[in-house]
This record gives structure tokens, sequence and C-alpha cells, in this order.
């Protein structure tokens, strides 16, 4: 049976830990994650693996990109099975810090982003960039690593993400993995675990109308109208939309317009709600 990695919940004993990795020379490799883990995120810790000598994988359900209405208490927590699937993969440490570890009493520094945060989840969940961009900065500044691994399925997140560290010189380089996904296309996420048998035969919709919308965007047709079409065939199974929307795959920023129109990289993002689970998706044209 492979070794469970050592976990470490204070900020001391985290830094104390990278400090040895880079007495050896290695290079360090940080997974950020709220725990709940599936293969999506075995494939960034596998990444991690190949990227850097050392790999460190922090689990913490982050309290601040929460509104008070959404499910901060009901979020999969699943510490020991976590270990478990991250001593498969040869995880070196799992940093798993408490609340009050990562905001102690009298905590009041808030990271603000603009850019690739602007709009999508923005429109719907005005609080979450805010309280991301502050977490990871966090976690960037207590691991100092030379990688961070995300997946595409949080598409902005990444954006976002990236943005930040080049923003604020956090020396981190931020790597993108493609989305994992079912046999169905249903992209992998732990709330995937909050759908009922029937949802979950309903769930893939949203990626199939993405798949239908690029390549109707490939053939020709214009953003806009391919992007309609996919909302109608997502709202037609019962979902609630938050948003379809078509947007420059490198900035997120609306595309252009005019003799520039169709000369940008797209990205296709869908946010829905199936019942009280939401599901977001996204792929490139």
């Amino acid at each position: 049976m492979a070794t469970l990695p050592k976990v470490v919940g204070r900020v001391r004993d985290l830094r104390a830990r990278v400090a040895e990795f880079r007495a050896e020379g290695a290079r360090v490799a940080l997974v950020p994650t709220m725990g709940a883990l599936h293969a999506g995120h075995v494939a960034l810790a596998e990444k991690a693996r190949e990227l850097a000598q050392r790999t460190v994988v922090s689990i913490f359900v982050n309290p601040t990109q929460f509104a008070p209405h959404e499910d901060f208490s009901q979020y999969p927590r699943s510490l020991e099975a976590d270990l478990y699937k991250l001593a498969d993969v040869g995880v070196d440490l799992v940093y798993a810090p408490t609340p009050t570890e990562m905001y102690p009493a009298g905590f009041v520094t808030r990271i603000a982003v603009g850019g690739p945060s602007e709009g999508l989840e923005t429109d719907f969940r005005p609080h979450f960039f805010g309280g991301v961009a502050t977490v990871v900065g966090k976690l960037f500044i207590q691991c100092a690593p030379d990688y961070a691994l995300f997946g595409e399925k949080d598409y902005q997140q990444l954006k976002v993400v990236t943005r930040l560290s080049r923003d604020l010189d956090l020396g981190v380089e931020v790597v993108g993995l493609p989305t994992v996904r079912e046999e169905d296309g249903l992209a992998l996420s732990s709330r995937n675990a909050y759908l009922d048998e029937e949802q979950r035969t309903i769930a893939p919709v949203i990626y199939t109308a993405l798949t239908r919308a690029a390549d109707a965007i490939r053939a020709g047709t214009a953003p806009q109208a391919a992007v309609s079409v996919a909302r109608g065939m997502i709202e037609a199974l019962g979902l609630k939309v938050d948003y379809v929307a078509a947007r420059n795959a490198d900035t997120l920023a609306p595309l252009k317009e005019g003799p520039e129109a169709g000369r940008e990289p797209i990205r296709l993002l869908a946010a829905a709600w199936l019942g009280e689970t939401r599901l977001i998706d996204n792929i490139p044209v």
C-alpha cells in the first residue's frame, strides 16, 4: 500500500517542509483544491509530479468564495479518502489549514481583481473572484511554489489566477489542464454528487450544446446565433441558464464586432442550474 502523504495545517509547518524541499534542490508544484477529490484532481497531481520533484496539494473549502445562501456547509468533505487518492499518485505533502489559520481573527485584507473576472460568473456570484483571488494569493505566498495547476473546467478562474500571479509578481507559473469528463461528456465536479439519477442523465446536455455550437461556429455560423441555439437546447431539458456565452479565449472579453469579427480565439462558456445544483462547463472553438 502506498504511504499516505504527510498532512500539515499550519503556515509555519508548510513553509518548513517546503524549505526542506528547496534544500534538496527540488522544484515545487502546488495543486490547490477544496477536497472531495475526483479524477480531474488526480490528473492535476500527476501533471504536478511531471513538472516538479515535490508536489503539494492544498485542501481547503474556502468560505470567502461562498455567498451566505450558497452550499459552504453542505460542500462535500472527505479528507481521509482524499489522502488515499493522493498517496496513489505519490503526492509529498497535503496542506489542510483550518479557516482560522487561513483567516485569523481581525483579517481584513482582500485582493480585488478585474480583467478576466468581469462578467460571466461575476454577474451571478459577485463575491466569488475576490474570495478566490485572496485565498489563491495567500496559498502562493505561503507555499511559494514554482508551478500551480488548475483545471480548465473552471476556465474563468484559471484566467483570473494566471493574471493574478503575473500582475502581483508572485513568481508562480500557472498551468491549466484540459477538463476531465465522464464518458457521456459531463465535466467532473465535486458538486456532481448532488445530482440524483434522473438529473445525472440530463446533465451532459450542457457539453452537448456547447459542442454543437462550436461545430456551428467553425462551419460559419455567427457566434451569437450559435450560442442562442445552445441556450435553447439546455433550457429545453428544464435547466435554468445563468449564461451561455462566446468570449475571447485569452482575455474573456466580449467578442469584437465589425471588420475584426472572427479573427480572435473563441471560448464557449456556460452555467446552468439543474434542480439545486449549479453546473458549469466550457470548450474551445
